[in-house]
């Protein structure tokens, strides 16, 4: 229904249609109607698509970040297994805390603390 001048969706049209008088010429062009439909193409169903490039560099970047956590824990257990294998009171106090080992003639109390 059209409300004329006053109504809100008039302006809206108004400036779609006088954006399309001056689109228009333009469209008509074989050269920027090829090289446009090219870059959709390319944008959007290529092969090798920038949505696709942009998910795979996203992906790329979590995996080399990653990468740096992983190469710090390497470091970090081989200084532990390191310091495991040079000294047997290290060891034996390792296999008794993380693996609740115990002597013939002790007994082990594990105390479990709650938290709130």
């Amino acid at each position: 229904m059209y409300k004329g001048r006053g109504s809100i969706i008039f302006p809206y049209f108004y400036t779609m249609k006088r954006f399309f008088r001056k689109i228009w010429p333009w469209l008509r062009n074989k050269y920027v109607l090829t090289i446009s439909i090219f870059a959709i193409w390319m944008f959007f169903f290529d092969q090798n698509n920038m949505v696709d490039r942009m998910g795979m560099s996203a992906e790329i970047r979590q995996l080399e970040d990653d990468r740096e956590y992983y190469q710090e824990q390497i470091q970090k257990d081989s200084a532990r297994l390191n310091e495991l294998t040079t000294n047997k009171e290290n060891l034996e106090k390792y296999a008794r805390e993380q693996f609740l080992m115990k002597k013939k003639n002790e007994d082990v109390f594990v105390v479990i603390e709650v938290k709130e």
